[in-house]
């Protein structure tokens, strides 16, 4: 193993722990169990938008020379603002190399998203829709998620 992915695990660690004491509000987030390098999220819509009453699911895969290079991030779920399993390009993400700050953290990297799914700018891997219609998402993603347990 290299010093690199050694030093991306410690840190996917620490950070997890840190997340755990200090969680975010309308978020959730842990690694998967068989792979640090590859976390799921939940995104529980915040109030006052269109999400509100959503539960959304995504990933983040971080590369092996994390914290020096950027995660990717995939929405899983269908939300009204991102497509799915398409890697979004975000200042915080793979798509901008040159922006990434290995200062960032977990947590700053999920309330980036967060800010930005709550935003309309466009960007690559976002989708347009109004806001009765990310509405209706947020109602989908509700149901099928209670009925599907």
């Amino acid at each position: 193993m290299s010093m690199k992915s050694n030093s991306a695990f410690q840190r996917l660690q620490s950070e997890y722990r840190r997340l755990m004491k200090d969680p975010i509000p309308y978020l959730t987030a842990q690694p998967l169990s068989s792979n640090l390098l590859e976390w799921r999220f939940v995104v529980r819509g915040p109030n006052d938008t269109p999400y509100h009453g959503g539960i959304y699911q995504g990933k983040i895969i971080f590369p092996f020379e994390y914290p020096f290079k950027p995660p990717s991030i995939y929405m899983l779920t269908p939300n009204g603002r991102f497509q799915t399993n398409k890697s979004l390009c975000l200042t915080i993400t793979s798509y901008h190399p040159d922006s990434w700050n290995p200062s960032w953290s977990i947590s700053s990297i999920l309330n980036g998203f967060l800010s930005f799914m709550c935003d309309t700018s466009p960007t690559h891997g976002s989708i347009q829709t109004n806001y009765a219609q990310k509405c209706k998402y947020g109602i989908g993603s509700f149901i099928k998620r209670r009925y599907s347990d």
